[in-house]
C-alpha cells in the first residue's frame, strides 16, 4: 500500500512539473490605475493606501504560441465552467495544492505592496491579489515562489512604463488624448521590444490604454518581441487618464 501511494504520489508531481513547463513565453502584464478606476465600476485602494501614479502589475502569464484544442476530457464539468473556452490559449491551474507561502516572499513585501497593488473592492488586500496569480499562472511558471514575484518586479523595475512613455511626452492627463502608435514606438524604444496594448472604456465612454502586455522567455530571464498580434479594444487616439 504504500508503494501503491508513493508511485501516486511520484505521477502527481510529474503532471505538475510538465505542466508547468507546457508554454512558449510569459506575457508581463501592467495596468494603468487611472484607467482601472476611472469606468463605471471604479475601485478601491488596497489596505496600504493609494498606490502611486505608475503603472502596476497585474500578472506574469505563461502563454502558447499558439492555441491548442482541447482534448476530449477537458471540454466538460468544472474546467470548462470556468474556464469557457474550446480552445486553451494559456496553462493556468497548474498545482491547486501549492498556495502562496508568505515566508517564501517576505523580502519582496515592499516592493510588492508598491510596485503589485490590488484595485478590486473585493478586499483590499494585496496579498489575496497575489495568491490568485500565483495559484493561477504562477504554478504553471517552472518558477518558484519567489523567482516568480522576483522576476516580475525585475523588469518593471528595469523598464518603468511611467517613465518611458513621460519621455516622450506622453503623461497622465483628461485633457488630451494620444495616438495609440505613438504611445507603441515610446514603449519599443525604451524597451527595445514590441508590447501588445489593451484599452478600456472611461466612465464616460472615452478609450483608455487600460493594460501593456510585454513578453518575456519562457526561462523569465528576457524581454522579447510579442510573438501574438493582439486588438486589444483600441482605437487610433486614447486617453491615460489622471489618477
Amino acid at each position: 500500500m504504500k508503494i501503491f501511494m508513493l508511485l501516486v504520489l511520484l505521477l502527481l508531481s510529474l503532471v505538475a512539473v510538465s505542466s508547468a513547463e507546457e508554454f512558449d513565453f510569459f506575457y508581463l502584464v501592467q495596468q494603468w490605475p487611472g484607467s482601472f478606476c476611472d469606468t463605471k465600476k471604479g475601485c478601491c485602494f488596497p489596505d496600504t493606501g493609494k498606490p502611486a501614479t505608475d503603472f502596476g502589475i497585474h500578472g506574469m502569464w505563461p502563454n502558447y504560441a499558439k492555441c491548442k484544442t482541447r482534448a476530449r476530457h477537458e471540454l466538460g464539468g468544472a474546467l470548462e465552467m470556468v474556464t469557457k473556452r474550446k480552445k486553451k490559449c494559456w496553462p493556468e491551474f497548474c498545482n491547486n495544492g501549492e498556495p502562496l507561502k508568505i515566508a517564501a516572499i517576505t523580502d519582496l513585501l515592499k516592493g510588492l505592496d508598491a510596485n503589485w497593488p490590488t484595485l478590486a473592492c473585493k478586499s483590499g488586500k494585496s496579498f489575496e491579489f497575489w495568491s490568485y496569480e500565483w495559484k493561477k499562472h504562477g504554478t504553471c511558471s517552472g518558477l518558484d515562489q519567489h523567482g516568480y514575484f522576483s522576476a516580475a518586479l525585475g523588469f518593471k523595475a528595469k523598464h518603468n512604463l511611467t517613465a518611458i512613455l513621460a519621455g516622450a511626452g506622453i503623461v497622465p492627463t483628461d485633457e488630451t488624448t494620444y495616438f495609440l502608435s505613438s504611445i507603441r514606438d515610446a514603449i519599443k524604444e525604451g524597451t527595445g521590444f514590441t508590447a501588445n496594448l489593451e484599452c478600456n472604456k472611461g466612465a464616460a465612454g472615452e478609450t483608455q490604454l487600460f493594460q501593456v502586455y510585454q513578453c518575456v522567455d519562457r526561462a523569465g530571464e528576457r524581454l522579447i518581441d510579442c510573438p501574438l498580434p493582439m486588438t486589444g479594444n483600441c482605437k487610433d487616439r486614447v486617453q491615460l487618464p489622471a489618477f
